[in-house]
Order: structure tokens, then C-alpha cells, then sequence
């Protein structure tokens, strides 16, 4: 099935490590987390490889608590795969893991859309894993070296369950730094790839990705009903999109029947994705493109006395480590009273956090006292998070916020 080059993809033997964890291990343990820390580690026999075998005893009944695979190279030294008494790890494990995946997603893909994404790391019980299909395009992004003795069957499964034509492996920057033989960022395991540029669509919108180059895996799929949304609030409204990417905000209101969307980002490669994208679909309203800082930027059109029917913010991660979730909060606020006052009246506001580092009550909650404040009320009309290809299987997976709220006066 795989290129000749890919012979690293073969599974090596696999060892079986005898481990005990100490109590705080158990106890994340039986709350069915799937990281386990080296310091939750209380005996490990022998010490083993990559990817080796996990098995989980408990200290007092000494019965198998779960199994996991081992990876030294990470404080997380044991990413689990299977919680709550003895398994069979093999071919068929996994297999079954990707068919129970793929059917969450079927009410997804019985509309019109075929960019989802199919395995969804810990919360599909992948640590380590992402696989997302664009089309007839699967990409797969690895963070950790322990899949390498399962890749290839897992992939074989996925292939022949999604019927997609070609198979790109993307890699982490550790997994880049690690130079596993065989083993290239953007390299095509699978198929051939004729351009870059792979179509897909959502929801019956259609977007261009990049799965060689692209951030990620090329595109943002989470915020796939947020987008949907924001397209069925769109038609004829002013509409303003902060943060905008590649633009699939904008491009939804803009196939949703806006009268004016304004797309802003930083980038102006990311604006000029944006306008690609919104050209492959069929829309009557303007589209207006703003390169600079957002913070700059909303400052700039307040004072320019500039009001929309329908605001957009969904920045990046403010906080990728603990110490910076109060400046975070302090940015959402920044921005939520921004956006306030460039929000019409009766017009809505929505306002997005994909820091897994701030709490989604500290999001709302920050963000429902600074729209207190405003000069005007605003009512929240509701709350959402991932789709439903991006399932929460464990606190850590629910990263992504968003609220909707509108000016009621």
C-alpha cells in the first residue's frame, strides 16, 4: 500500500512493561485520564522503548488497570489507550477504535461536507494522533513517536474506510527535531499528490487547503457550526471578522448573503487565502480586506465611529502555558469591550477562546462582566464548543470557547 520509501512505517517488536503508579497516578487513572506524568510513576519494569506496552497494575489487588504506550521522550511518559482491566492490543483493537470514530461523524457527513476530522487524538483514544480528511486527501499528524509500530495498520483501516486517494504524514516540530529515518513533514506516504491545493467542502461551502504547508493540517475544522452559524445570522448584514485566517467566518457570511463582510488579520498572505476562498463560492456582497494588528485595528474603527450588524473575534491561543492565562483574560476583555462598541444595535457579537489553558468558565465569565459594563445589555443567545468531530473524551480535549451575544438595546 505505501510507498517504497516508507518501510519505517512496518511495525518492530513490541514490549510489555509491568508498571505501578503512585496514589495521585491511580487516582488520574481511575478517572480514565489518558496522560499519565514520569513523576505519577512509581516502578516500571524492565525500562523500555518507544511505543512499547503499558501495562497498569494496581497497588493493593494488584489487577491490570489499564494499558498504555510508553513514550520516554515526553513528561507524559505513558499516553493510556485503554482504561479499566486487560485488553487485547492488537490490529483489531485499533480498528475497532476508528470504526466507533467514524461513526460519530456520520451525521456530520450526511450533509454536504467532506473536511472533518476523523481521529481526534486522547478524545478518540489516539494520544499522540490526529487524522483529518480533506476530500479524497487524509492527513496525518503525529506528536509522538509511539504510534510507529501501529501506523501503518492504522492508516490501511482509515484509507479503505474513507475511500480517499492519497495519504499526507505531518509532524510536530518535536517529532521534526526527532529525525525518525523516513520520516519528512509533508510527505506524501500514500497516492500521489498533483497540486498542493486540495478543495473540500462545508456545510456546501467550498474552501481551499494546503495539508503540505498549512498550519496544522491546513485548516481550522473546529469551528466548523460556529462558521455555520455566523452564515445563517450573515444575510444582509455588515459584518466584521477579526482574526479572520483563511477566512472561513468571513467566507460563510459571505455565501450566507452579507451585504458587506470586513476580514482582518496581521497576514496578508492569510488575506489573500481569505479572498481565494471566498471567490470559489457565489456570493453579491463586498468584501473588504484590512492588513494590520486587531488590537490596532478595532481601536482605528472605533474611532472612526464604525458599527457592525455582526461581529466576529476569534483570536489565536493567548495562553500556552499556565503563567499566561491572567494577561489572556485580560486580551479577551480587551477585545469582548472592542467588539461591544462596534456592535450595532440588536446587531451580535461572538467572541471565541481556543486556549485549552483558560477555563471555559473563565472565559464566560470574563467576558459576561466586561459586556456588563458596556453602555448597552447584551443578552447571550449561546454557548458552543468543538463540533462534533472533535469529541471531549477528557478536561484537557475541551479547549475551544465561543459565545454568541446580542445587543439587546
Amino acid at each position: 500500500m505505501f510507498h517504497n520509501s516508507n518501510s519505517e512505517l512496518e511495525p518492530a517488536s513490541i514490549g510489555t512493561l509491568a508498571v505501578r503508579l503512585t496514589d495521585s497516578g491511580e487516582s488520574r487513572l481511575r478517572r480514565n485520564h489518558p496522560w499519565i506524568f514520569d513523576k505519577q510513576i512509581e516502578k516500571i519494569k524492565p525500562l523500555g522503548r518507544v511505543g512499547d506496552l503499558c501495562v497498569i497494575f494496581s497497588k493493593g489487588k494488584n489487577k491490570v488497570m489499564g494499558i498504555g504506550l510508553y513514550d520516554p521522550d515526553s513528561p507524559i511518559r505513558i499516553k493510556m489507550i485503554h482504561h479499566n482491566g486487560p485488553a487485547a492490543i492488537d490490529c483489531e483493537f485499533f480498528r475497532t477504535k476508528i470504526d466507533k470514530a467514524f461513526k460519530i461523524r456520520q451525521e456530520l457527513l450526511e450533509g454536504d461536507t467532506n473536511g472533518y476530522r476523523l481521529i481526534f487524538g486522547e478524545n478518540d483514544g489516539f494520544p499522540g494522533l490526529i487524522a483529518d480528511v480533506y476530500a479524497h486527501v487524509l492527513v496525518v499528524k503525529l506528536y509522538s513517536a509511539i504510534w510507529q509500530r501501529w501506523l501503518k495498520q492504522i492508516i490501511e483501516h482509515i484509507t479503505a474506510l474513507t475511500k480517499v486517494k492519497s495519504v499526507i504524514m505531518r509532524l510536530s516540530r518535536k517529532m521534526i527535531s526527532a529525525q525518525i529515518p523516513g520520516w519528512t513533514d509533508g510527505q506524501v506516504i500514500y497516492g500521489t499528490i498533483e497540486e498542493e491545493i486540495v478543495q473540500f467542502r462545508e456545510h456546501g461551502v467550498l474552501f481551499w487547503v494546503n495539508p503540505i504547508r498549512g498550519h496544522k493540517t491546513g485548516f481550522f475544522l473546529d469551528h466548523r457550526h460556529n462558521r455555520k452559524r455566523v452564515g445563517e445570522l450573515s444575510k444582509g448584514k455588515n459584518v466584521l471578522d477579526v482574526f479572520t485566517y483563511s477566512g472561513g467566518f468571513s467566507v460563510h457570511a459571505l455565501a450566507g448573503g452579507a451585504k458587506t463582510v470586513s476580514s482582518i488579520d496581521i497576514s496578508s498572505h492569510a488575506l489573500e487565502q481569505a479572498t481565494t476562498n471566498a471567490e470559489l463560492n457565489n456570493y453579491q456582497g463586498q468584501h473588504k480586506t484590512i492588513c494590520g494588528n486587531a488590537f490596532e485595528v478595532l481601536q482605528d474603527l472605533i474611532a472612526a465611529n464604525k458599527t457592525y450588524d455582526l461581529v466576529i473575534i476569534d483570536p489565536p491561543s493567548f495562553a500556552k502555558q499556565a503563567s499566561e492565562v491572567k494577561l489572556a483574560l485580560k486580551k479577551y476583555r480587551q477585545l469582548a469591550r472592542m467588539g461591544a462598541t462596534l456592535t450595532s444595535n440588536r446587531g451580535i457579537l461572538v467572541v471565541a477562546s481556543c486556549s485549552s489553558r483558560v477555563s471555559s468558565e473563565a472565559f464566560f465569565k470574563s467576558i459576561a462582566e466586561e459586556l456588563d459594563k458596556s453602555e448597552r445589555a447584551f443578552k447571550l443567545l449561546e454557548q458552543t464548543t468543538h463540533d462534533l468531530d472533535h469529541p471531549i473524551g477528557f478536561p484537557e480535549g475541551a479547549y475551544l470557547k465561543c459565545g454568541f451575544y446580542r445587543a439587546v438595546q
